[in-house]
């Protein structure tokens, strides 16, 4: 359920006693292991950690007026929800925060960069903890641009114009001389 909240604080004051709870004991950890270069924020009606435009000036590549977003806390209609978009596009990190939540012993309800507990007992919070922990927002801009180059976007997640290649532009160049 998006908020309408504007800051934090008033965002947890909406919850119910219990998600209240449970949210904040999830903030908690996340805060925590959060590197100096991220900032915490209300982001699309939840609570974000997003790298600041004073560290990544571009943005995110959708919308480069907000910040570029590596984490999420939300009070959904039937769960609460961490999202956690660095786990989500690299797979290294998914192999180990998987691999990780197993060995806990705890049910992993997880979509592509989200995961879902019912009750804070569900959550793997040392889990969660070290995947913040594991994502300093330097690399993880420098892992969003390659992603991005992945797809032939630029830092600024436009379109990259497609480069002639070499031996085609070489041949060209060498047949307009030859015609002189």
């Amino acid at each position: 359920m998006k908020s309408t909240a504007t800051n934090v604080k008033d965002y947890l004051a909406s919850l119910q006693e219990d998600r209240r709870a449970g949210i904040e004991a999830v903030r908690k950890v996340i805060r925590a292991n959060l590197d100096k270069d991220y900032e915490e924020r209300m982001l699309w009606g939840m609570i974000g950690y997003a790298v600041p435009h004073r560290v990544w000036p571009l943005g995110y590549h959708c919308d480069p007026s907000k910040p570029l977003m590596m984490a999420a806390l939300a009070s959904q209609k039937n769960n609460m929800t961490v999202y956690l978009m660095s786990v989500h596009g690299d797979k290294a990190a998914r192999a180990w925060f998987q691999k990780a939540w197993k060995q806990t012993g705890k049910r992993l309800n997880m979509g592509g960069c989200c995961i879902r507990f019912k009750k804070l007992e569900d959550a793997a919070l040392d889990v969660i903890g070290e995947a913040i922990r594991r994502t300093p927002a330097k690399a993880y801009v420098a892992n969003y641009v390659k992603m991005l180059a992945s797809t032939g976007r630029g830092p600024d997640g436009k379109k990259l114009q497609a480069q002639k290649p070499v031996k085609k532009v070489a041949k060209k160049i060498a047949g307009k001389k030859a015609k002189r």
